[in-house]
């Protein structure tokens, strides 16, 4: 999977591919090998934020739309996008990595092939643009 996210011009290095095991490998350590969710550099994980979200005391809010709740923070690599309902998007650099953490409270995610699906399976494509989601 390739993350290009439009608020930046340069692409991000490409998901590694995950080493196959060999074919005389246990089929148990190879299913659980295969439902492990992706991690390391080039993972990129979404979380979804429906409350309000304010940075050193100011409320986020989207310049396409005027949405001031119900995110999606997408991390990858020290980065964390938030995206809106609208599908607009933008990096946004006060959000660290270990904030981003914090706010996992559940490590089982669903795992989507590309973050485009992802988008689009989580409603953040622009279908619900001007809807809140509760």
């Amino acid at each position: 999977m390739t993350l290009v996210l439009r608020t930046t011009n340069r692409p991000a290095e490409p998901t590694p591919v995950l080493p196959v095991l060999p074919a005389g490998t246990d089929p148990l350590l190879q299913l659980e090998y295969e439902t492990q969710p992706p991690s390391g550099p080039g993972a990129t994980r979404c979380l979804s934020h429906p409350r309000e979200l304010a940075l050193r005391g100011i409320p986020v809010m989207c310049t396409a739309c005027r949405a001031r709740r119900d995110w999606l923070l997408i991390n990858h690599g020290r980065n964390v996008w938030v995206c809106c309902r609208c599908s607009n998007q933008w990096l946004e650099p006060e959000i660290s990595r270990a904030d981003f953490d914090a706010l996992i409270a559940i490590p089982d995610g669903t795992t989507y092939p590309s973050v485009e699906q992802g988008l689009a399976a989580l409603g953040f494509d622009g279908a619900f643009a001007g809807t809140y989601l509760d």
